[in-house]
Order: structure tokens, then C-alpha cells, then sequence
């Protein structure tokens, strides 16, 4: 028995069928495309599935679909554009914060979600906040720079 739930992605509403087992992540790679949200662990161990639900970060893979009715999610595909990046988006590129791109999406959403809250992090809480989002290729040094690079940038453009 399928449910028509509406929600709003990207800043778009979208409306879907989905069965009441379909999981977030499903319906976001599946039925819109939006193929940037990676399907790592299917446990919620890993964060490679991360976006933001109603501002909060949340692993794709743990939440069904029906969850998202009415409530507005955010992935890496609506942060920016390769014409206007995310200052995120922006420091990952310049401080060599990814290598092989799979935990990159989790990652630059669980690092908008910090920013968004604080956007003046210490080292410790930009490791807190990445601590759901494992990376295999770079160690975390470049990434936590970038996020503190970042986080310059985007207050400096606000003044």
C-alpha cells in the first residue's frame, strides 16, 4: 500500500509514492535523482547518507520516507552550484578535503548544519560534529580546516 506524501527538497515541494519500507535515501537517489546522498553502511554507522531534515542533520538511510511528509530536507545537490559553490563546497576543494568523494556529500551537510548553529566552531566541535561522518582516504585534518575556512568566509560575507 503505497502513501503520497509531498516534501520539500532543495527548496522545491515534491510530491512521491512510496511504500511504507521505503527509506529517505530510497526515494531521494530512486525517484528524484538526487544521487549526491551515497548509500554507505545502510546502518547509519558511516554518514555518507547525511541531509538535512527541518535544519538537522540525519542519516538518509534511517529514516522512512512516509517521516518526510511535510517537512523540508536538504542535500548536498542544494547547497550550491558549480557556477556559485557553497563556501563549503568552495574550502573542501581548496584545503584538499576530498579525495575519492563518497563521504563528501554526508560531510559538507553535517558541516552546513555546525555552521548554520555556530559559525565560530573550535577544532573540538567541528570533530564532534563530523564524528557520524567517517572518511577513508584523507584523515580529517584537511576536512577540519576546510570547515574552519569555511566558517571565516561565511561570516566575513555576512558583515
Amino acid at each position: 500500500m503505497a502513501f503520497t506524501i509531498k516534501v520539500k527538497v532543495n527548496g522545491e515541494w515534491k510530491t512521491a509514492d512510496v511504500e511504507p519500507e521505503m527509506t529517505l535515501l530510497e526515494l531521494l537517489r530512486e525517484q528524484w535523482g538526487l544521487t549526491g546522498t551515497k548509500l554507505g553502511c545502510d546502518e547509519g554507522d558511516c554518514g555518507a547518507c547525511t541531509v538535512l531534515f527541518d535544519g538537522k542533520p540525519v542519516n538518509s538511510c534511517l529514516v522512512l520516507a512516509v517521516r518526510a511528509d511535510g517537512h523540508e530536507v536538504v542535500t548536498v545537490e542544494g547547497l550550491g552550484t558549480a557556477e556559485r559553490p557553497h563556501p563549503l563546497q568552495s574550502a573542501f576543494e581548496q584545503h584538499g578535503a576530498v579525495q575519492c568523494g563518497f563521504c563528501a556529500p554526508g560531510m559538507l551537510i553535517s558541516a552546513k548544519a555546525l555552521l548554520d548553529a555556530n559559525p565560530e566552531p573550535t577544532e573540538q566541535e567541528i570533530r564532534e560534529a563530523l564524528a557520524g561522518n567517517l572518511c577513508r582516504c584523507t584523515g580529517y585534518t584537511k576536512i577540519v580546516e576546510a570547515v574552519k575556512s569555511a566558517g571565516r568566509a561565511m561570516k566575513s560575507s555576512v558583515k
